[in-house]
């Protein structure tokens, strides 16, 4: 019942749908996070051979000490925040639940020279990382395979298309989702090329602790060795933060899927309203409290709702991050908290996406009566091939004959049997309909 009482939607009424997240997002599993970073650079310390009074740690004293991060638990988060209450600070709470954990011998070594962002920069870029790719990139993938697959299936669908909210020259339903998909595909490829940048270089990025401690040691060499073991790319030149440039970057990759998903929720509703495509009933479902006989693109309208508010906080973040005042100030801080609210939004998106995709069909009788009901669309057609025969005015006679015209099969083959072009040309014409004016749909989705 306690989802009943949270103050987020994510945590409340859609909690079940985004639970996937709370493994990267959550505030339990930022301090995992910090654990990791923390006990692996404790580990790397130890192999970093001009540091004599710290030891390497051997295979099996390293396995304990990783069993701190890959064991962390709920009752282990709920130490941390003891700390925290005594400490104020969550970053030294971290270090302070290590030395928990670990012999006196190691406190002073626990987070030796960093500042907190050397720890919390690589933290957030592993969730965010993780986040991205174990989760919403599969849901992102799942959702754009069953658009090929209905593109596939309804390449042949011919349907009236509408430019300018008019109608426009035939397409096939098949052929205008393989255009997201297309589209999504594209992006997708650069999500998962995107590179995150970290910084590891104390409290202004000028390594001042460590050389002072260490003046032998190449601690540019040791950082860049050390962010990339974590999966991360490295970034020398930094002030006291990474200045979140490569993770704004990817915000904004998840921002372009959420609008040309938006795009695409709002063709759907479009579909729907229109009446050629029909939902599968679902029963129990209510469509309406006062009008039973509505079936409403509820899961198209939601997805829609959901990557507003994804968008509006991601761009927010985009802008913000990489902003802050002289070396460092704390705005970062608690904004960066929110890029999981942003990916959960969006990941709520794309379930409620996939819904709606399973529940719809063509109506091909709808589709049928909308294309004879605009045979001026062959307009297009017929002066084409005038310009072809030489005619110079051809343009301007099917102007003339469809502009705001209402034209049927009969007006049209009239004309056309009146044409002075080679028969070849007429058989053509006269052969040709709304339904099947679709060019090169069909052949367009199979290269998807």
């Amino acid at each position: 019942m306690s989802e009943l009482k949270n103050i987020s939607p994510l945590d409340g009424r859609y909690a079940n749908s985004v639970k996937d997240l709370s493994a990267y997002f959550s505030e339990s599993a930022l301090m995992g996070y910090r654990l990791k970073v923390e006990i692996e650079y404790l580990i790397a310390l130890g192999n970093e051979k001009t540091i004599k009074e710290l030891p390497a740690f051997s295979k099996e004293e390293q396995s304990r000490l990783r069993k701190i991060y890959q064991n962390f638990n709920t009752a282990g988060a709920e130490k941390v925040k003891q700390i925290e209450a005594t400490t104020n600070h969550d970053v030294k709470a971290i270090e302070y639940y290590i030395q928990s954990k670990v012999k006196k011998a190691l406190h002073p070594w626990i987070h030796f020279a960093l500042t907190s962002e050397d720890v919390n920069n690589l933290s957030y870029s592993l969730m965010w990382h993780d986040g991205l790719n174990r989760a919403y990139l599969p849901a992102l993938r799942s959702m754009n395979k069953e658009l090929k697959r209905l593109a596939q299936k309804y390449k042949n669908a011919a349907m009236l298309a509408l430019t300018h909210g008019q109608p426009a020259t035939p397409t096939t339903f098949g052929k205008e989702l393989a255009v997201f998909f297309a589209r999504l595909d594209r992006q997708i490829d650069q999500i998962k090329s995107q590179k995150l940048l970290g910084k590891f270089g104390g409290a202004t990025g000028t390594w001042s602790a460590h050389k002072t401690a260490y003046p032998k040691t190449n601690w540019m060499r040791f950082a860049s060795k050390f962010i990339k073991s974590l999966g991360l790319e490295p970034n020398l030149i930094t002030t006291q933060i990474e200045p979140h440039d490569s993770v704004a970057e990817s915000y904004h990759q998840v921002v372009r899927v959420n609008s040309i998903l938006s795009d695409l929720c709002r063709d759907m509703w479009a579909y729907i309203g229109r009446g050629i495509l029909v939902q599968k009933k679902v029963a129990g479902e209510v469509g309406s409290s006062t009008m039973p006989h509505k079936i409403n693109p509820i899961q198209f309208e939601n997805a829609e709702g959901n990557m507003g508010i994804a968008n509006a906080l991601f761009n927010h973040l985009a802008v913000k991050l990489p902003i802050s005042r002289m070396q460092r100030d704390l705005t970062d801080s608690t904004t960066l908290r929110n890029q999981g609210v942003a990916l959960g939004h969006s990941y709520l998106a794309l379930q409620n996406i996939l819904k709606g995709l399973s529940r719809i069909t063509v109506n091909k009788i709808q589709m049928t009566i909308e294309l004879n009901n605009h045979w001026e669309v062959l307009g297009e057609a017929i002066q084409t091939i005038l310009r072809k025969n030489g005619k110079q005015d051809a343009y301007e006679k099917l102007k003339s004959l469809t502009r705001g015209q209402s034209i049927n099969s009969e007006h049209m083959a009239e004309f056309v049997s009146g044409l002075k072009i080679s028969d070849n040309d007429k058989k053509t014409l006269l052969e040709l309909a709304p339904g099947n004016y679709i060019g090169l749909s069909s052949k367009l989705v199979d290269l998807i």
